[in-house]
């Protein structure tokens, strides 16, 4: 929305950097089977402008998994409203941690453990 764009009309870093966490936050929640935060936003890189209007495309992929701690990679791309063409405008990587209900570290479920 124009709200979220600088005056060149490019969208804010920041807004993205959000919708990238949240889709990194559901694999990390999948893979968890629970609650979990962000303790890191590792690397982040903006490759290219966002333009209100564009279509988004967010990739998000487990990269790695300890024993409380997951590093979660992501992409998002664009698709300007009147092409076919896909362009990628960000790399990130995020660390999350699993958390028991009283908020402390807990060890991830076995990955093929059930809910």
């Amino acid at each position: 929305m124009p709200a979220d764009t600088n005056p060149n009309g490019d969208v804010f870093g920041g807004w993205l950097m959000c919708q990238v966490d949240l889709a990194a936050s559901g694999v990390a929640s999948q893979r968890a089977k629970d609650r979990v935060v962000t303790v890191a936003a590792d690397s982040m890189t903006f490759l290219r402008p966002v333009q209100v209007g564009d279509e988004g495309l967010v990739h998000a992929a487990l990269a790695r998994a300890g024993r409380t701690l997951m590093r979660i990679e992501v992409e998002a791309w664009r698709r300007v409203r009147q092409s076919a063409d896909h362009e990628k405008v960000m790399e990130a990587a995020f660390t999350f941690v699993a958390l028991d209900d009283e908020g402390r570290p807990r060890e991830l479920p076995s990955p093929s453990a059930s809910l």
